[in-house]
């Protein structure tokens, strides 16, 4: 699923912002989490937040009764629900949803989990949303990190990083650090997914606002 776009960067992307457990036993209850979470990707998808949120709340208080409350499917729940208060600017109460379901994360799965570094990227959003730019930028590094440790340095999920913390360097002004990291999520995502996919159009976008940024209209 798709971020907010950002003031400077049209079509940022950050993969995996709502997670999702398959595999895991349904609700005693007539709901099932997971139909709630497709219901509330769908909400989300046509803006409707406030909707959105009932159907999340209500998923997590299934996760947490069925699961327990430090289980990676509570955790997923979480960072859904707290990836649409940011949605609309409520940091406030995301910042704590995101906060507990990174704590999970790493308990359950471990601090180098594809999945922890997924709440990182998301809580370093949050950060940035916000204009906390020395908070966001440890978190992002982290998450890129693991990403080239786990998923290696040509899958688009550390493309995606790349393009996170480019973004952050360019709000920031930082040109020079941000341009090398478009550059190369450019490269991973024309090589694994191809010169016509939606993220390389994006990659393609977001490295032309950095020019325009530098003033370099010709390029």
């Amino acid at each position: 699923m798709k971020v907010r776009q950002s003031k400077a960067l049209v079509g940022l992307l950050l993969i995996g912002v709502l997670l999702f457990w398959g595999g895991l036993p349904s609700a005693a209850q007539d709901e099932d989490p997971a139909a709630l979470n497709d219901q509330v990707v769908d909400l989300y998808q046509q803006g409707r937040f406030q909707e959105a949120i009932t159907l999340a709340e209500r998923a997590l208080r299934l996760r947490e009764a069925t699961l327990g409350p430090e289980h990676p499917a509570t955790a997923a729940s979480l960072n859904n629900l707290a990836t649409l208060y940011d949605s609309m600017g409520d940091y406030a109460r995301a910042e704590p949803l995101y906060q507990r379901a990174l704590a999970i994360f790493e308990k359950a799965l471990g601090p180098e989990h594809p999945s922890t570094a997924t709440s990182l990227d998301n809580l370093a959003v949050l950060c940035r949303n916000m204009g906390d730019y020395a908070r966001a930028e440890p978190l992002y590094q982290r998450a890129l990190s693991i990403h080239e440790k786990v998923l290696g340095p040509d899958h688009p999920d550390t493309a995606t990083s790349l393009n996170n913390l480019a973004a952050l360097y360019d709000s920031m002004g930082d040109y020079a650090r941000a341009e090398p990291l478009y550059q190369r999520a450019l490269a991973i995502r024309e090589k694994a997914l191809g010169p016509e996919h939606p993220d390389t159009a994006t990659s393609l976008n977001n490295l032309a606002v950095l020019c325009r940024n530098m003033g370099d209209y010709a390029r």
